[in-house]
């Protein structure tokens, strides 16, 4: 009798650690899955935002627009660091600079109808676009504290600087069109 309880309690614990084995086995099978998983979607994400991206470049190349980093700003617009209070525009043809962020409905709504303006106007006005999110700099440089923001500069002359957009696209674009007659003294 006490042999077949020895016995019993021999195969109770080699049942015992099949099933740890089997539990340890499985949790692992389960947590590379997630891993593998997870990575896949990484990399098709950082591929979907790699293509988005490039989509916007040529977009811009397009429209005639162009992003600007605060160096490129310093080179093509107005180089604050030599002359902090004395705006000299370094460019020779009429410019408007559209600060926005990704995420600002209004600048959503604004960026489109820009770029159909720089299609229109090209070869008169320059648009550049500054995110904010990036050039926290310019922002400061600026006083930005609304967004979009629209900074119009004549060839010659001060610039004009102006936020918000009108309540459809239809007035936010005619609202640009009479800004770039006014400040900037351009006509189609």
């Amino acid at each position: 009798m006490e042999s077949q309880i020895q016995e019993s309690k021999t195969i109770f614990t080699l049942q015992s650690t099949n099933d740890a084995a089997m539990k340890k086995l499985i949790l692992t099978c389960f947590t590379l899955a997630v891993v593998f998983s997870a990575c896949g979607n990484q990399n098709s994400e950082n591929h979907k935002n790699s293509e988005a991206k490039e989509a916007l470049l040529k977009s811009d190349e397009l429209s005639g627009s162009e992003k600007l980093t605060t160096a490129i700003f310093i080179q093509k617009v107005w180089d604050y660091t030599k002359s902090p209070n004395d705006w000299k525009y370094l460019g020779n043809k009429p410019a408007i600079v559209d600060f926005y962020a990704d995420w600002c409905g209004p600048c959503k709504i604004a960026s489109p109808i820009l770029d159909e303006i720089g299609t229109e106007y090209a070869g008169k006005v320059l648009i550049y676009k500054v995110n904010t999110d990036q050039e926290r700099e310019l922002v400061q440089v600026f006083g930005i504290s609304g967004i979009p923001a629209f900074l119009y500069i004549p060839a010659n002359g001060k610039p004009t600087m102006m936020s918000g957009i009108a309540s459809s696209k239809e007035e936010t674009k005619k609202m640009f069109i009479e800004n770039i007659e006014k400040y900037l003294s351009v006509k189609k």
